[in-house]
């Protein structure tokens, strides 16, 4: 008698567990439009939202940013660029992973390039330091959920371009020492570590042997190794030298982009995830569509050859009214969220759910995001597409920074264990 009492007991339990379970899943196939959506910013709002680049800080640089009292708007509230405080927590962002961008033309002279990415480093720094209660610098995913618990925007930083670690293997440690978590190898052209995607002169036919040694020292020292940009080759030598799994902070699939080498393969992204590692997909239209590539370099095309026949140049003065008027007559094209949508669809078949996360690219693609993701108030739009496709709560929460955060974590966990 006693032992069938436990045995209903242990069964009613069960079933408790089980009702819980139900009760907790929201009925996505039975809301409304209005109720997905609500339920989306919800979810934005509930998780952490890591983006794996945005190019904030290159964009206060080029326009002069200082950090004088009649400046301290740009950061916080603005209808500039695509990202400010005000929108972010609009959007759910939490944190945006800073983008210290060197461009290609610093690869010639490292140690210009690094004085450049430092003064990049100095002003997210200035800037958590004088708005400390919006913002703070975390350079770790504790950190990060602190700020999270306390409301702020945690400004994580990433270097795109390895240009300024030049050739001395110290460098890397360096930036580690000033926040960088994770290091894009290279950018537009083959540089001292390895080749580009951009660049056809494949200049190490994959990593240099410098490059080889970048990457075993970044793994040594807690540094992401960033695969976004680098040629196929150059991604394959960094998958069997790695011994901690790897992102690729923003790039998408090459299956829609057909010929576009700057994003990746199917095959890439199924390595990729064999790897543990983690694609967060680009926003840009041109890494989403083709057919909207396509479109806009033929518009291009077009108004070059109007501009050369009125012999104008884009720069000058009277070119501008033809450029406007042309852009009139001629729009450009745009993904939208949709497709968005359809490059996660297509990591999770690859690699799984494990596998895929957001890296925008905002502030860095110019007018050339999607519809509905045209800046960083609009992450509960991807969130409500991902929701009509059936992605649960731990899926978007996975996309959301789970998966980073597991990649993140493993560089950390690497770099103790060898040091």
């Amino acid at each position: 008698m006693h032992k069938n009492k436990n045995m209903r007991f242990k069964l009613l339990l069960l079933l408790g567990i089980v009702v819980a379970a139900c009760q907790e899943k929201k009925p996505v196939d039975r809301m409304t439009e209005e109720q997905l959506r609500a339920y989306a910013d919800e979810l934005a709002h509930q998780f952490i939202i890591t983006d794996g680049h945005v190019d904030l800080p290159y964009r206060l640089k080029v326009k002069n940013f200082r950090l004088e009292r009649e400046y301290m708007g740009i950061p916080v509230s603005t209808k500039d660029g695509d990202f400010d405080f005000e929108r972010a927590k609009m959007g759910g962002l939490d944190a945006p992973f800073m983008s210290i961008y060197i461009p290609s033309s610093y690869q010639q002279h490292p140690d210009k390039g690094k004085g450049l990415a430092d003064s990049l480093i100095n002003m997210i720094n200035a800037i958590a330091n004088e708005i400390p209660d919006k913002f703070v610098r975390a350079n770790s995913p504790a950190e990060v959920e602190s700020a999270f618990a306390d409301g702020k925007i945690a400004l994580p930083l990433g270097m795109e371009n390895g240009a300024p670690i030049g050739d001395d293997l110290a460098n890397v440690q360096y930036f580690f020492d000033r926040g960088i978590r994770y290091i894009t190898l290279t950018h537009g052209k083959d540089n001292q570590i390895c080749d580009s995607s951009y660049d056809t002169a494949r200049t190490w036919n994959g990593l240099s042997p410098f490059g080889k040694e970048v990457v075993a020292e970044m793994n040594k020292v807690g540094i992401m190794v960033d695969i976004s940009h680098v040629s196929d080759s150059a991604f394959y030598q960094v998958m069997r030298l790695s011994k901690v799994p790897c992102i690729a902070s923003h790039s998408s699939c090459r299956a829609f982009t057909p010929g576009f080498l700057r994003n990746m393969s199917d095959d890439m992204i199924k390595v990729l995830g064999q790897n543990g590692g983690v694609i967060q997909i680009n926003f840009g239209s041109a890494f989403l569509d083709s057919a909207v590539r396509t479109g806009n370099e033929q518009n291009r095309k077009k108004l070059l050859a109007l501009l050369d026949e009125k012999k104008l140049t884009m720069s000058d003065s009277l070119a501008k009214p033809v450029i406007e008027q042309f852009r009139k007559d001629n729009p450009s094209l745009y993904a939208d969220v949709e497709i968005v949508a359809n490059h996660i669809d297509r990591v999770v078949k690859l690699a799984g759910i494990d596998h895929v996360g957001l890296g925008s690219d905002f502030d860095g693609v110019g007018d050339s995001l999607p519809t509905g993701l045209k800046d960083v108030s609009q992450y509960p739009n991807l969130i409500f597409a991902l929701l009509k496709r059936g992605y649960t709560e731990s899926d978007i929460e996975k996309i959301c920074y789970k998966n980073v955060w597991r990649v993140w974590r493993a560089a950390e966990a690497y770099s103790k264990s060898v040091q």
